[in-house]
């Protein structure tokens, strides 16, 4: 019986069919009412991009792919007429990719698991309107909620049924770009692994879709566990299998600063792959938005060097500059963040080694801050007890940019900060949805790429949100000294 509640769970989180994962909370994409974002598109001009796009080709394709690539994840969002949780709107991410296109953008990456589960389907009205040879289309294989207890037929059951929900949703007979999505994640990640993929066949049947011509470029994105992308690359030398491109998560923050334990620096990950010639697909430039919301201080530094330059502009120069980069991926959900990426790379700066260094101290300054490594991916959601779980952390990491989180009641801004903190935490997350109403569970875990303990997280959080309402922060301490 226990199992086949696991498989009904898995088809909502698989999108096997439109009606499936209507109204499940999963990955991604950006409410039109999140006024936090909002916020920060006003540090955006309209000004229209001046020049031409740049563009990569990919040695194993011939494809000509824009350096900038439309990340699907984060799209605007409307309550469901139905009742059922929430829809792209539709109207909106036609014109933002049509606005795409016109500028010379040509590389759209989706996934069944964003956007509650529809944004395959929003893509595919989107990009229907255009001619399927004017793009390049991505997508994945995201199975990584597949049952534990599923058999290794069932696992390729579900993950067939996905990838042909993908073609559907999407509107096409062949997909540009197939990814094995965020491998190296889980407790027993090698484990994890095979159950996914090898074990099952799942990986076999997609060489085999390559064969077919249904997979143009077959590759996979990887978080985590650097043994299991060494483990990847191995099978590539060996001839087992080929990886046409590879997607990693690379910023300059992450170049030799990622966080322990949880993510591999990018300076390895892009060099094992360029070294091999595999195209590199880049994730996650801006950090989930971190490198575009940076501390005052921090955002002084790079003013002074060029005042006309956004945070954002100097992550996506950074994120392109290395030749073997083929495409960056944001998920642009507002017009003004389409339009500061467009001038970026229309065209391209490649950065100066003075430029690169520059960027290495500042990512030591940032660095300095304990911001907790959320990306607002939304990957640990719907949490089955209630919690918003990114909205929690994000609220955390604003009042960290901003100078709100205070140490001890004796502070010089102590109360500033805690009206700060606590007022904007009521705002911004629902009390029925805030930190105390976790209960340890660990489901959360496993889901998140960026490996955070977010039990543990959460236990600090309402800790500090108490003492902040008791008015006896920093007591502890001081008791203890």
């Amino acid at each position: 019986m226990s199992k086949e509640i696991n498989r009904r769970d898995f088809l909502k989180t698989l999108g096997a069919s439109t009606a499936a994962v209507a109204g499940v909370s999963l990955a991604g994409c950006t409410n039109v009412k999140d006024t936090m974002a909002q916020e920060n598109a006003k540090a955006y001009t309209d000004a229209e991009p001046s020049g031409e796009m740049t563009y990569r080709v990919n040695p194993n394709s011939n494809d000509k792919v824009s350096i900038l690539g439309y990340g699907c994840m984060r799209w605007p969002m409307i309550d469901n007429p139905d009742g059922q949780g929430q829809i792209p709107d539709q109207e909106q991410v036609n014109e933002l990719v049509d606005y795409a296109f016109a500028h010379g953008i040509n590389y759209f990456d989706t996934a069944p698991v964003y956007c509650q589960g529809h944004s395959e389907h929003a893509m595919g009205i989107a990009l229907s309107r255009h001619p399927r040879d004017s793009y390049f289309l991505a997508t994945k294989m995201s199975n990584q909620r597949v049952p534990a207890d599923a058999t290794p037929e069932e696992v390729f059951r579900l993950s067939k049924a996905m990838y042909e929900n993908s073609l559907k949703e999407l509107q096409t007979d062949y997909l540009d770009y197939y990814l094995l999505h965020s491998i190296g994640g889980g407790d027993d990640s090698m484990a994890f692994l095979n159950h996914r993929f090898f074990d099952s066949g799942v990986l076999d049947f997609m060489v085999e879709q390559k064969r077919l011509g249904k997979v143009r470029n077959l590759g996979f994105s990887f978080h985590g566990d650097v043994k299991i992308f060494d483990y990847m690359l191995q099978l590539h030398d060996e001839g087992k299998y080929h990886w046409d491109f590879v997607q990693i998560q690379m910023n300059y923050v992450d170049w030799e600063h990622a966080a322990p334990g949880r993510n591999v620096n990018g300076v390895y990950l892009y060099n094992e792959l360029h070294k091999r010639g595999i195209p590199v697909v880049i994730m996650e430039p801006l950090l989930g938005g971190r490198l575009s919301n940076l501390p005052d201080h921090v955002l002084a530094v790079l003013k002074q060097r060029d005042p006309e330059a956004t945070a954002a502009s100097w992550a996506f120069r950074f994120a392109g500059s290395p030749e073997g980069v083929l495409c960056v991926l944001s998920g642009m959900t507002y017009k003004e963040h389409l339009l500061d990426n467009l001038r970026t790379y229309s065209p391209l700066k490649v950065l100066t080694d003075d430029e690169n260094k520059f960027l290495e101290d500042a990512a030591g300054l940032i660095h300095k801050y304990p911001l907790i490594e959320c990306n607002d991916c939304k990957y640990c959601m719907p949490c089955k007890y209630g919690l918003d779980i990114p909205g929690i952390l994000l609220h955390y990491n604003k009042c960290v940019n901003q100078g709100n989180l205070a140490e001890s009641t004796t502070d010089s801004n102590y109360e500033r900060a805690r009206k700060i903190f606590l007022v904007g935490y009521d705002r911004s997350v629902p009390k029925l949805r805030q930190a105390d109403h976790c209960i340890g569970c660990r489901d959360c875990v496993q889901e998140c790429p960026q490996r955070i303990d977010i039990p543990s997280e959460m236990q600090r959080i309402n800790a500090y949100v108490e003492a902040l309402r008791q008015g006896t922060l920093g007591q502890e301490t001081e008791e203890k000294a």
